[in-house]
């Protein structure tokens, strides 16, 4: 049943959409949703009875029927939500709206109102008071008969007074009429603009969730070449101290090597200044620095062995080495195509994102 009769005469001043909630009456902390979608919540205006009131319909379920009060304060509680205490109700009304825009559009109407409803009240009590004393000063110059007559009216007036009363009455029914006739236009396309908008809701879900699906599968591959390139960096980490290890070797040959050259020059010195000495020291000094020259030959010969095993590691350490840049640059080229899909999908994804915006802004 609607809080508006048919032949009322309240009318809509301003008309909106919002998810409608209420407290909670057990632990008056919680929001209970009043209506499962975003419903129509309108401010109703009662030209009889000079009131306004909030009135929202979910179905044949009236949700929101409340009347505005000098003393009600409309409060925001965040960008998109706000609310308001009816005591009559003994409850508290909360509305989610789509965009800021609509909150303080409404909370602008709502401190309106409530400005007109204290107005009113303040009229409504001057003439109570000027009616009062207006038939306090009546009563003392007209009898009791009189009071009743003038305030009932006559069978004259009256019949005087039934014509042009129903011809207004007809003309609000069928002012009303063509109110209700608009309104149900409106419904039906709110209606269809909302179907609309759940189509639209349930596309951009399913590609919300193939982008996610998207998302977390290049992050399982980022992760794995993130790993990898890791364990590469540590592998060339550990052939640099390779490297540097047979360089220091390399060095030290080297240094054996003019050693060697130094001792061989001395030998031969030393041969040239015992030429003169006698035989028989000649062959023991001879077989002296023969074996020394054995022992240095040795000694030369087991530091070039090493020193071509050394530097055939060094030949390999450098090929794996070449191989292990090749793979990086193999894996940094599949990184900056990976980043380059994610990229695009993060573009879908916001493109998906103003597009849902820009709809809910426009309707």
């Amino acid at each position: 049943i609607s809080p508006v009769p048919p032949y009322s005469r309240e009318q809509p001043i301003f008309t909106t959409r919002a998810h409608v909630f209420q407290i909670d009456p057990s632990t008056k902390k919680n929001w209970v949703p009043a209506s499962k979608q975003a419903v129509t919540v309108s401010y109703f205006y009662d030209s009889t009875r000079n009131s306004y009131r909030i009135i929202s319909v979910d179905g044949a379920k009236v949700i929101i029927n409340s009347t505005i009060t000098p003393n009600m304060t409309f409060t925001k509680t965040s960008q998109k939500f706000g609310q308001w205490a009816d005591s009559r109700a003994n409850t508290v009304f909360g509305l989610g709206f789509p965009s800021e825009q609509q909150l303080t559009k409404f909370a602008e109407k709502f401190q309106e109102v409530k400005e007109a409803a204290k107005l009113a009240r303040d009229r409504s009590q001057e003439k109570i008071e000027t009616s009062s004393n207006h038939s306090q000063e009546s009563g003392r110059e007209t009898p009791s008969s009189t009071r009743a007559s003038s305030v009932n009216g006559t069978d004259d007036e009256k019949a005087s007074h039934g014509g042009p009363t129903e011809a207004h009455l007809k003309s609000e029914n069928d002012k009303l009429k063509i109110a209700l006739a608009q309104s149900s236009s409106n419904v039906k396309k709110w209606e269809t603009e909302l179907q609309t908008l759940r189509e639209s809701n349930a596309r951009l879900t399913t590609a919300l969730q193939e982008s996610a699906a998207s998302i977390e599968h290049w992050k399982k591959q980022f992760s794995a070449c993130k790993e990898e390139n890791d364990q590469l960096r540590s592998k060339i980490e550990e052939l640099e101290e390779q490297c540097n290890e047979i360089n220091k070797e390399k060095e030290r040959n080297a240094q054996l090597s003019r050693r060697l050259q130094e001792l061989e020059t001395e030998l031969q010195d030393k041969e040239l200044l015992n030429c003169h000495l006698l035989l028989y020291p000649i062959k023991c000094c001879s077989s002296f620095f023969f074996m020394i020259h054995f022992i240095i030959s040795f000694v030369f010969k087991a530091a070039e062995k090493k020193n071509k095993d050394l530097e055939e590691k060094v030949r390999t350490l450098r090929t794996e080495v070449e191989e292990s840049k090749h793979r990086q640059t193999n894996l940094k080229t599949e990184l900056k195509n990976f980043l380059d899909v994610l990229d695009g999908k993060i573009d879908e994804l916001h493109d998906f994102r103003q597009g849902l915006s820009k709809l809910g802004v426009d309707n």
